[in-house]
């Protein structure tokens, strides 16, 4: 937790709800936000963000999975470019379609583990956000 924050005299930690909601189903919902993408283009990337910024200070869970989540998308969009590189040598497809699985499996393990109230270090990741 940050300690700037709590100077704020009507900041309680032990009553502190995120956007109205329980730490777990909170940590949850920010996990399953990357698939707000194949809704709305960008949201799922913005809305992980946009909930990790937010309550970061407030949550040192809730910091530490914003951190994990933005260092997935990152490297997985890494990952990505190098496979959309390697499309013209045939191996790139293999790899996109590997990425995309891996992807939609390793964004709902994490949600699963968050809704246990337990951390999940996502596989592949680079940590660029410490």
């Amino acid at each position: 937790m940050n300690q700037n924050y709590p100077s704020n005299p009507q900041y309680d930690p032990n009553s502190f709800r995120p956007w109205g909601m329980e730490e777990k189903q909170y940590l949850l919902l920010m996990h399953l936000s990357q698939f707000a993408g194949y809704v709305f283009p960008l949201a799922g990337i913005v809305l992980p963000i946009v909930m990790w910024t937010t309550n970061k200070d407030y949550s040192k869970n809730i910091d530490e999975h914003g951190k994990m989540i933005i260092n997935f998308m990152i490297s997985f969009f890494i990952y990505f470019i190098i496979s959309f590189i390697l499309v013209f040598v045939v191996i790139g497809v293999f790899l996109m379609i590997i990425l995309g699985i891996c992807g939609i499996v390793f964004t709902i393990m994490g949600a699963i583990r968050a809704n246990e109230g337990r951390f999940y270090r996502y596989p592949l990741t680079i940590d660029f956000i410490k």
